[in-house]
């Protein structure tokens, strides 16, 4: 197990990249968690759960480490988000009552977005002075690791509360992803975040077809 859940531990090489267990299975799992939410399907929870504990263990060992802190998080939200969601799901399994929220919800969270960036992108420069027994060297790309933790953690509280906008945080997300962890040398996962790229821009669709097709066919109750 501890061969497994380290970086070094080599499963496969394709195209001269080594990938690593932990890298190869963290991914499968987390492309199959976001195929899940794009469906509205409860079941991206659970799944979602394993693929953040192995992601957390695998950015602690590449210095991201507010991408590991962030897996933190993700494990909370996840578990608030599969408690959230059963609350309303069709047949057990489905999510239909997606919505956005009001224009000023939306604005408050854009602006506490930005500090909390700035604010941690600060913190994160200099955690290695003040926390050098758990952060024994120094973040890579502090700021712009900041922005996409901090991003990710508005998109997931939003999916969370099935809220359409997290699918617009999520592209920007994607996107500096893509680059970012090119620079970082994982290249399996920049490849992911293109995929993810695509799997975002098609839940958003999919999750305004819902909300069109709740508009043309509202429940009884409603």
């Amino acid at each position: 197990m501890t061969d497994f859940l380290s970086v070094n531990q080599v499963f496969f090489t394709l195209l001269g990249y080594p990938m690593s267990y932990i890298e190869f299975a963290g991914t499968l799992l987390y492309l199959w968690s976001v195929w899940l939410i794009v469906k509205r399907n409860i079941l991206t929870w659970p799944v979602g759960i394993v693929s953040v504990l192995l992601y957390a263990a695998l950015f602690y060992q590449i210095h991201l480490y507010s991408d590991a802190i962030e897996q933190i998080y993700y494990l909370g939200a996840s578990a608030y988000g599969w408690w959230f969601w059963n609350r309303s799901v069709s047949d057990r399994r489905f999510v239909s009552d997606v919505a956005f929220s009001g224009r000023r919800p939306i604005l408050l969270v854009l602006a506490a977005t930005a500090v909390l960036s700035a604010a941690t992108g600060a913190f994160m420069s200099r955690v290695h002075l003040f926390l050098p027994l758990i952060f024994p060297e120094k973040a890579d790309f502090p700021y712009l690791d900041a922005v996409t933790t901090i991003m990710s953690f508005t998109a997931m509280w939003l999916m969370a509360k099935k809220r359409t906008e997290s699918w617009v945080y999520w592209i920007v997300v994607d996107v500096i992803g893509i680059g970012l962890y090119y620079a970082k040398g994982v290249k399996f996962i920049s490849l992911l975040y293109v995929l993810l790229l695509v799997l975002a821009i098609q839940g958003l669709l999919s999750w305004l077809r819902a909300i069109q097709e709740a508009a043309a066919h509202p429940s009884p109750s409603a």
